[in-house]
C-alpha cells in the first residue's frame, strides 16, 4: 500500500554531498546547499507552487536545477499534464493504464507513444525533429492524416502547459510551434473517407437483428440528432418532461470544460420511444444492457420446447458469477459492437471474406491471398456496417434539408454552422431542380 503524501513534506540534508531536498509526492526535488538562505527559499518556493497545484501524486520540479540538471523529463511532464487534464477535462482518474473517456482519452492515445519514444527524454531537448518522428510512427501506424494533426495539436498543447506552468522555457514549446500539420498527400499520410449518413433502407435491416434497448437508441439518434455517448449515459432524472417537447440536458458532454450547456429536444415521436424506458427509480439510467439481458433470457425461457425443470423457474442469472457481467448502462464501446454484431448477422459477410477454418484450407492460404482477402473485407465492411456516429449525420440531414443549414446546428448544438456543414450533406437534389429551371 502507498505511503499516504506528506501534507508538510520536510527540509531534508543528503549527508553524502551536503545539499539539501524535499521530497514531493513520492519525487526528490534538489534545493541547494543545506542550510543556505538561497536553498531555504527554493524550499518556500516549491512547497508553495506544490500545493497550489493541490499536492499532486507525482511531483513536478519547481526549483531551479542544479548546472548538471537538464530540467524535467518528458515523463515527468506528462504525469503532471495527465492530472491537470483530468480535472480539466474529466474522464475519470487513470488506473491500471486503461484509456480514460472523453477528451482526455485522445491525449492518452498520444501521450503513450510519446512516453514510449521520449519519456526519459529531458523534456528542453525535446524539439521539432522528435516531434516528427513521433507524428511519422503515427504515419507508419496508418492513421489518417486529419487525425494525426489533431494529436499533433494535443502534443503542442502539452508542452505550452508545461511553459505556463514555468516547467519549461517558452522557446521549447515556441519550436515545436513551428512544425507545421501534414498537408494532402504528404509524406504517406493515408487520407481518411468523409462519415456519410447512413441508408434508411440499411438502418431498418438491422434494426431487427437488436435488443430492444440498443434499437430504441439507434431510432432516438435518428429523431433528434443526439450523440452517441449521449444516448448511452442518459438518465431519467436528467429529462424534463414537463412541456410539450422534452428536454435533455446531459451534465456531462463534449464541450462541458468551454462552459456550455446542452440541450436536445425530444419530440412526441421520440417520447413514445422513451416511454417504455422511463421507470421509477429516477437515477436508473433510461438504456440497461443488464435488462436487456434479462429480457434476451426469458424470450429464451418463453421460447423452449422442453419444459423446464422447477429450479430453473427459480434461477436468477444476474446473481451468478460471471467474467463479464452486464453493466447498467451501454458504453459508446459496447453500442458500437452491439450494431456492429447486428450488421454482420443482417447483411451476412460471404464465405469467400471469412477466415479459412479447415487445416487444407489454412496450409493452403497464401500471403497474398491474406491481403487480398483482407482488403476485400474491409471493403465489404465499409459498404455494409455502419457506426452510431453516422446516425448523427442522418438526423443533421434531414433537418438541413427541410428547415435549413442554421436549424440543424441548433439541434445538434453546434456554436458555428461551419461545424454543421461537416455533420450534414448538401441536398444536390435540389441544386439539380435549380439549374434544371435556371440553367
Amino acid at each position: 500500500m502507498p505511503r499516504p503524501i506528506a501534507l508538510n513534506p520536510k527540509y531534508c540534508r543528503d549527508k553524502s554531498n551536503n545539499r539539501a531536498f524535499v521530497t514531493l509526492g513520492g519525487r526528490k526535488v534538489s534545493l541547494g546547499v543545506w542550510n543556505t538562505p538561497d536553498s531555504i527559499a527554493r524550499y518556500d518556493r516549491a512547497i508553495a507552487e506544490w500545493i497550489s497545484r493541490g499536492r499532486p501524486a507525482v511531483a513536478l520540479p519547481t526549483a531551479e536545477p542544479s548546472p548538471a540538471f537538464d530540467g524535467p523529463s518528458v515523463n515527468v511532464i506528462i504525469a503532471g499534464f495527465v492530472a491537470w487534464a483530468a480535472k480539466r477535462y474529466g474522464g475519470g482518474v487513470v488506473l491500471d493504464g486503461r484509456r480514460p473517456r472523453g477528451e482526455l482519452g485522445n491525449y492518452w492515445d498520444v501521450l503513450r507513444p510519446l512516453r514510449r519514444l521520449y519519456g526519459t527524454t529531458p523534456a528542453m531537448k525535446f524539439g521539432p525533429r522528435a516531434l516528427k518522428a513521433l507524428r511519422q510512427e503515427m504515419v507508419d501506424r496508418r492513421l489518417a492524416r486529419s487525425h494525426i494533426n489533431r494529436q499533433v495539436l494535443r502534443l503542442k498543447s502539452v508542452f505550452r502547459w508545461a511553459t505556463e506552468n514555468e516547467l519549461l522555457p517558452a522557446d521549447v514549446y515556441g519550436a515545436l510551434r513551428s512544425v507545421r500539420g501534414l498537408r494532402y498527400g504528404e509524406d504517406g499520410a493515408l487520407e481518411a473517407e468523409p462519415v456519410r449518413p447512413v441508408h434508411d433502407a440499411d438502418v431498418a435491416a438491422v434494426l431487427s437483428h437488436l435488443s430492444r434497448h440498443v434499437r430504441a437508441m439507434v431510432e432516438l439518434q435518428v429523431l433528434t440528432g443526439m450523440r452517441p455517448g449521449e444516448a448511452c449515459a442518459m438518465r431519467i432524472r436528467e429529462i424534463d418532461t414537463s412541456g410539450k417537447v422534452w428536454v435533455y440536458r446531459p451534465p456531462h458532454h463534449k464541450t462541458a470544460h468551454h462552459g456550455k450547456t446542452r440541450e436536445i429536444r425530444i419530440g412526441p415521436r421520440a417520447q413514445d420511444l422513451l416511454r417504455p424506458f422511463l421507470r421509477h427509480q429516477v437515477d436508473a439510467h433510461v438504456f440497461s444492457p443488464a435488462e436487456a439481458e434479462k429480457e434476451r433470457h426469458a424470450a429464451l425461457r418463453d421460447a423452449r420446447t422442453t419444459p423446464a425443470k422447477p429450479w430453473e423457474h427459480r434461477r436468477d442469472r444476474s446473481t451468478e458469477p460471471r467474467q463479464r457481467a452486464p453493466q447498467d448502462h451501454y458504453t459508446t464501446a459496447s453500442y458500437r459492437r452491439a450494431i456492429d454484431r447486428a450488421c454482420m448477422r443482417a447483411f451476412r459477410m460471404p464465405a469467400e471474406l471469412k477466415e479459412p477454418t479447415t487445416a487444407a484450407a489454412i496450409a493452403a492460404d497464401t500471403p497474398a491471398a491474406q491481403i487480398a482477402r483482407r482488403e476485400a473485407r474491409a471493403a465489404w465492411r465499409a459498404e455494409h456496417v455502419w457506426t452510431p456516429n453516422q446516425l448523427r449525420h442522418n438526423a443533421a440531414t434531414a433537418v438541413r434539408r427541410q428547415y435549413g443549414l442554421e436549424a440543424a446546428s441548433v439541434i445538434l448544438g453546434h456554436s458555428s454552422t461551419k461545424t454543421t456543414e461537416i455533420y450534414a450533406e448538401i441536398d444536390t437534389a435540389k441544386a439539380d431542380l435549380i439549374m434544371f429551371e435556371v440553367g
